[in-house]
C-alpha cells in the first residue's frame, strides 16, 4: 500500500464525493462521480459526468482562508482561460465546508487529453513550439501594474535558500547532491534584470495534457499572475530533451540569464520532490530526478 503523501491528509471516499458533489449541484448524476487516480500532491481530483471535475485539498487548513483562496483562484482562472491559446478548466463553483468534510473545494470544467509525459513527449518539435505559443500568449497579457506577491516561486531564487538547503541535505542519499550543490552556488547569485510577466507559475508535466505528441490542454491555473519572466522556463527542463529546450528557447528569444534563472527555477521545483515524495508518489519523485538529471547534463543551464 502506498503511504498518504502528507502527515495530515484528509481521506475521501467515493461515496462521500458523490454524496457532497449532488448536495452542490443536484442536477450532477451521482452514479457518474469517480475519484481518479492522479500524481497531483495537493488534491483529490473527481470526475463529475463528461464536462465536470471536481478538486478537494488533501490537507486541512483554515477553512475561512482557503474559501478567500479558491475564490481567487477561480478569478485567476478565468483571467486565465482569456488569454491562453489552449483548453483550460474554468472555473464552475465552490462547495462548502461541512461535517463529512471540513473543507470547501471547488468545481470546474474539464479539459480532455493524457497527463504530460515528461520522457514520451521529450522529442517532440510540435510539443516544443506549444509550448513557446503558450508561454508567449501569457508574458503578452498585460499585468494592469500587478507584481509577484509571495509565497511561493516567482521572486527572488534567494528566497528559496534555506528550502534547497533542506533539501540537499534530505537528498544525499537519492541524488548527486554534491554536483546539484555545485550548481546551486551559482543559480543562487543571479541577479534578476527583468520586471514581471504574467505566469502560469506551475508548468509541471501533471499540469499539460497532450494527444499525438502535441499540447492540447493546460491545468491547475489558478495561480495565474505576475511572476519572473523565467518561472514558466522550467517547463522545458521538466519536459523535453535538448534539442526541443533549444527551439523552445529560440522562438522565445530568451538571453542567457533567463534561460539559466529558468533551469534555477526547475531546481528549486524538482530538489524537493524525490526526498518527499520518494516513497507516497513514485511519478512525482521520478519527475524530481529526470529533472535533476536534465540539468546537471545542460550546459546551457550554466557551468557545472
Amino acid at each position: 500500500m502506498i503511504p498518504p503523501m502528507h502527515p495530515d491528509q484528509l481521506v475521501l471516499s467515493q461515496e462521500l464525493a458523490a454524496q457532497l458533489v449532488a448536495r452542490l449541484l443536484p442536477g450532477a448524476d451521482p452514479a457518474t462521480v469517480r475519484i481518479l487516480p492522479s500524481s497531483a500532491t495537493t488534491s483529490t481530483v473527481v470526475r463529475i459526468g463528461e464536462d465536470l471535475a471536481a478538486r478537494f485539498p488533501l490537507e486541512p487548513s483554515d477553512p475561512d482562508a482557503a474559501r478567500t483562496a479558491l475564490e481567487a483562484e477561480h478569478e485567476a482562472m478565468g483571467e486565465f482561460a482569456a488569454v491562453c491559446p489552449l483548453p483550460c478548466p474554468e472555473p464552475v463553483a465552490l462547495g462548502t465546508p461541512s461535517a463529512e468534510f471540513p473543507m470547501p473545494w471547488s468545481v470546474q470544467t474539464w479539459v480532455p487529453g493524457e497527463v504530460a509525459d515528461p520522457q514520451a513527449i521529450a522529442g517532440s518539435d510540435a510539443a516544443a513550439d506549444d509550448l513557446a505559443a503558450l508561454l508567449l500568449a501569457l508574458r503578452a497579457a498585460p499585468t494592469r501594474g500587478r507584481r509577484f506577491r509571495g509565497p511561493g516561486r516567482g521572486g527572488e531564487l534567494t528566497a528559496h535558500e534555506d528550502w534547497v538547503r533542506e533539501c540537499l541535505e534530505r537528498s544525499r542519499d537519492l541524488l548527486p547532491v554534491g554536483s546539484l550543490t555545485a550548481r546551486w552556488e551559482r543559480w543562487n547569485t543571479l541577479a534578476r534584470r527583468d520586471p514581471d510577466v504574467m505566469s502560469h507559475r506551475d508548468l509541471i508535466p501533471a499540469n499539460l495534457l497532450t494527444a499525438d505528441g502535441r499540447l492540447v490542454g493546460v491545468l491547475d491555473s489558478g495561480g495565474y499572475g505576475p511572476a519572473d519572466p523565467a518561472l514558466d522556463l522550467v517547463a522545458a527542463w521538466h519536459l523535453l530533451d535538448a534539442e526541443r529546450r533549444e527551439r523552445l528557447r529560440e522562438r522565445l528569444g530568451c538571453s542567457d540569464l533567463e534561460w539559466e534563472r529558468g533551469a534555477a527555477w526547475a531546481f528549486v521545483q524538482a530538489i524537493g520532490l524525490v526526498w518527499y515524495y520518494v516513497d507516497s508518489n513514485p511519478t512525482m519523485a521520478a519527475l524530481g530526478r529526470s529533472t535533476c538529471q536534465r540539468l546537471l547534463e545542460d550546459p546551457s543551464a550554466g557551468p557545472p
